[in-house]
């Protein structure tokens, strides 16, 4: 099964009404905001990612969907694989590491032994306190899509860091050779917007995180919201780093939108508010997805980002 399939299959099982019918990235019961995230060996993270860097990533993404509700972090639990003592000692440290960074606390969780030779599966539960917390489907005609940050740096990371696992001397290789350091170190190590995310939920008219590829997830914002998007792909704010290793031709811009793993925050308003951002489209009445280039129409690439199970 797709994971759109498998997500219509839990619609028709009995949903609390916290579930919020499953359209959003979060659960919330009263001002309690809660969101789980899974991180497989070999497909969100490299085997050959450093230990450290993979805890800091799972804190990461999960406060990411605690940052698109406007929420302030209470908690996490964490579901964790026991093996390697080396590995499991440095994903510690790591996890202490990002807990301190990010202002959050560990509340518990379960440990289980992994067997020999198998992927590690690592899953977070994170709970927040928000009192005003947006939906991906509020957004209205008029207007305008904005994204915080820079797009596109955390998907060249990962092709940064699939070339340091397939060379010969692997992490021995100084890491900015395949690439520059900003771009390995945006993929293995994000920030949660939690700030620029608190400052904006009262006042957006939606709002979610960009983990999966900007296309996908302004798409699914659209859809949610029953509206029209045409999406600016010369809009779209570039790090002078991606530009200098990837580029910043049409061929370039369309690999950042549907890369994912940018970890911005990705909202619905009339207006730019009071936080760095970039408006790289505009809601209208109809439905479905329309790209363009500066004044240039684009056809929509087979693929709008990245879907589990395709």
């Amino acid at each position: 099964m797709t994971e759109a399939d498998f997500l219509t299959a839990l619609r028709t099982l009995p949903l609390h009404p916290g579930a919020q019918g499953l359209s959003d990235d979060v659960a919330r019961l009263g001002n309690s905001v809660f969101t789980t995230d899974t991180m497989v060996e070999g497909v969100h993270f490299l085997s050959t990612d450093p230990a450290y860097d993979v805890a800091w990533k799972l804190l990461a993404v999960n406060l990411s969907d605690l940052a698109a509700k406007g929420a302030d972090p209470v908690g996490v639990l964490l579901n964790y694989p026991l093996g390697k003592d080396a590995w499991d000692r440095d994903f510690l440290a790591g996890f202490d590491a990002a807990l301190r960074q990010m202002g959050c606390q560990l509340l518990g969780g379960d440990t289980v032994s992994l067997p020999l030779g198998a992927p590690r599966v690592l899953t977070l539960t994170a709970i927040g306190h928000a009192t005003h917390a947006p939906s991906r489907s509020g957004a209205r005609v008029g207007d305008g899509l904005f994204v915080t940050g820079t797009i596109g740096d955390g998907g060249a990371g990962l092709t940064i860091a699939k070339r340091l696992a397939g060379d010969p001397a692997g992490l021995a290789i100084a890491q900015g050779a395949p690439g520059p350091d900003a771009l390995l170190n945006a993929y293995r190590r994000p920030l949660p917007r939690l700030g620029e995310g608190r400052i904006l939920a009262a006042h957006v008219h939606a709002m979610m995180d960009v983990s999966d590829g900007l296309l996908i997830d302004a798409a699914r914002m659209a859809t949610a919201s029953g509206l029209a998007l045409t999406i600016d792909l010369a809009a779209m704010p570039l790090s002078d780093a991606y530009r200098s290793h990837a580029g910043d031709d049409r061929t370039a811009r369309l690999a950042a939108a549907t890369a994912g793993d940018d970890y911005q925050l990705l909202f619905a308003a009339t207006a730019t508010l009071a936080v760095p951002a970039r408006r790289v489209g505009a809601f209208s009445t109809g439905s479905g997805l329309t790209l363009v280039d500066g004044g240039d129409p684009v056809p929509l690439p087979v693929r709008l980002g990245y879907l589990h199970g395709v």
